[in-house]
């Protein structure tokens, strides 16, 4: 069931409808509620306008939701997400407060700007847990729905749909008080007849870095890692379709970020067969007039379709799913210790739940063998393939609900 059917005032109707923008405005900001007609009795939606009216599921609902249907989500305790929602996600209708262990400007000494003397508390705040960069990147790509797979998304997966969804995604999305959306950068693909207008629209985007008040505001910059090359004043970090603005680094920062994601880069020359891409995702300043500096920095893998990963022995299983034509989602791990603990993927044609699917590889350390052999005594086991054997059959689809 790709197409999701809603109940609205006792008529059903689908997303092409050409009643469904009416019959949606006329229960917005009513107590009246569209159904979702997935499951028996259906699960309550509420509406919620952003160019159009929308039927969007409300919060902590996904799991509620058949599998099969566009606003299925697993339990956020099935990756690291769980141990973020209360915490530092709060959701409230379609509005997202994160909390992140970041600031978003420098003062212009260098020193995040608005701290106390340690000595001189004015109050005593309890311990929060607050996401970082790369669960921010996760937060974002699961948001934009590029963890989750179905067989229409073949051959759509470019850079123009990333930006348009990761974009989107940031919407609606407070960040200490930032509205993301405004600190978001994400490169339109690159065309030579139009990429002086995309530049423009790039530095206009940009234009929120300019320091003001001894403040350095700094944006957050999301693209496909490209090349790092030496100069005078440290590195040039290239990034896909920006080829006329590199981002600055120290040589300090750049050695830093190599040998920290040293297992990262080099997965990009694993004898696999096909691309594995790089994830930058960078906060970044104005060190001069358009003039761009990284000053902090994470970098994920992700597959050739945009599904970030957390190692080259997952790519096969999902490659493996995306032949077949099967549905799926992508658990991801966000800030948790050890990814091992949660399925590598998670089938969404196999019945009324979701089934997990487990991936063993022979570079795995002790602790995450053993993250994985609990996971899996505790769910009494299931799927498992170790890498250095034969894939086993993966388990069969049950026929698509309509």
């Amino acid at each position: 069931m790709d197409v999701q059917r809603l109940s609205i005032r006792g008529r059903i109707l689908e997303p092409e409808h050409p009643a469904l923008q009416d019959a949606l405005a006329g229960v917005y900001e009513t107590p009246e509620r569209p159904r979702c007609l997935c499951v028996p009795g259906g699960v309550e939606m509420y509406v919620a306008f952003h160019r159009r009216y929308l039927a969007k599921r409300m919060p902590d609902t996904g799991n509620q939701h058949h599998p099969a249907c566009p606003s299925f989500e697993p339990s956020p305790q099935q990756s690291g997400l769980g141990e973020l929602v209360g915490y530092a996600v709060l959701e409230s209708a379609g509005a997202v407060e994160l909390r992140v262990d970041f600031a978003w400007s420098r003062q212009t000494g260098g020193r995040a700007p608005g701290g106390r003397p340690d000595d001189d508390p004015s109050e005593i705040e309890a311990p929060r847990r607050r996401m970082s960069l790369r669960a921010l990147t996760h937060f974002l790509f699961e948001r934009a729905g590029f963890n989750r797979w179905s067989p229409a998304m073949a051959g759509k997966r470019s850079q123009g749909v990333l930006h348009k969804y990761l974009l989107r995604a940031a919407e609606q999305v407070m960040a200490k008080g930032v509205a993301l959306g405004e600190r978001l950068y994400v490169p339109e693909p690159f065309n030579e007849a139009t990429h002086a207008e995309a530049a423009q629209r790039r530095r206009e985007r940009l234009g929120v870095l300019r320091p003001h008040d001894g403040v350095a505001p700094l944006a957050m910059a999301l693209a496909e890692f490209k090349a790092a090359e030496a100069c005078p004043s440290g590195y040039r970090i290239w990034l896909k379709h920006m080829p006329d603005a590199p981002l600055l680094a120290s040589a300090t920062t750049w050695e830093r970020i190599a040998r920290t994601f040293a297992a990262v880069l080099e997965a990009r020359d694993a004898d696999y067969g096909q691309r594995v891409r790089v994830l930058m995702t960078a906060l970044i300043r104005a060190r001069r007039e358009h003039t761009y500096e990284i000053d902090t920095a994470t970098l994920l893998l992700a597959s050739d379709q945009w599904i970030p990963v957390e190692g080259v022995h997952e790519l096969p299983l999902l490659q493996a799913l995306i032949n077949a034509g099967r549905y799926f989602f992508k658990p991801l791990r966000y800030d948790a210790r050890c990814a091992a603990a949660f399925a590598n993927a998670l089938l969404l044609d196999a019945g009324a739940v979701p089934l997990p699917l487990h991936v063993y590889s022979p570079f795995m350390t002790p602790r995450e063998r053993a993250a994985k052999a609990a996971t899996l005594r505790a769910a009494g086991g299931g799927w498992v393939w170790s890498t250095d054997e034969p894939m086993p059959a993966l388990p069969p689809a049950t026929p698509r609900r309509t």
